[in-house]
């Protein structure tokens, strides 16, 4: 606390004596009370937009790649499956998706979007660094739109990354997914083909490179099974 100086008491003691607050001490030098200035009204901050790797999608592609969720790895660079651990990108060039092998990054998205006619985008947009740090209330958000976006584009085959990519989808629509790999047996409206291949994260030990690009192919052979779409009525 400060403390001023009233002079000395006896055995030569000081005895303390509160200072005046400044509002005191404003009055006695103006002889008027000065005025208190108001504490400034907080200005309440913007809500946050949450940034998360876009979608690359077009209507009547021939197959629209389903993830889980982006990683904030995946949203720093802009692209999908950008770990280079990750077996996505070498399985995928050593099948017969892509016309021809793709070096991974952003251009490589717009490629695997325009040449090959293969979107990619996620069960949930929110990013995490792991699956497991998503919550139920992620799924009842993004599911919904996500069910909406296949339908309103309709690809020919919807290939989800992982069975738990495909049962968290299937769970917040009331569907089955059954536990079979591959095709499955439901469809999704209007009439979707599901194709369902295991996680190519570096995370997912219990399968192997060539596993996987064994699945790769299987997909790619199912997409040249399908009849091709007829072209659309010019009006």
């Amino acid at each position: 606390m400060l403390i001023g100086v009233s002079g000395l008491g006896g055995a030569g003691s000081i005895t303390p004596r509160p200072l005046p607050c400044a509002r005191c001490r404003a009055t006695t030098a103006a002889g008027a009370m000065a005025p208190v200035q108001a504490a400034p009204t907080p200005i309440p901050e913007a809500p946050t937009v949450m940034r998360t790797l876009p979608d690359f999608l077009a209507p009547g592609l021939d197959i629209i790649s389903v993830g889980l969720n982006p990683s904030p790895r995946a949203v720093r660079e802009g692209f999908y499956f950008p770990n280079p651990r990750n077996r996505f990108w070498r399985a995928l060039n050593v099948s017969a998706l892509p016309a021809a092998a793709l070096v991974p990054g952003p251009a490589a998205m717009a490629t695997l979007l325009e040449r090959d006619r293969i979107g990619c985008t996620d069960v949930v947009k929110r990013p995490t660094r792991r699956g497991a740090e998503l919550r139920a209330a992620d799924f009842d958000r993004w599911v919904p739109r996500l069910a909406a976006r296949l339908t309103a584009l309709e690809p020919r085959i919807v290939w989800f990354h992982g069975r738990v990519a495909w049962t968290r989808y299937c769970q917040c629509l009331g569907v089955d997914p059954g536990a079979a790999w591959g095709l499955q047996a439901v469809s999704l409206p209007p009439d979707l083909v599901v194709f369902v291949t295991p996680n190519p994260s570096p995370a997912n030990a219990a399968f192997s490179l060539a596993e996987i690009s064994a699945w790769y192919a299987r997909l790619a052979s199912l997409r040249a099974a399908l009849e091709p779409r007829a072209p659309a009525q010019v009006s």
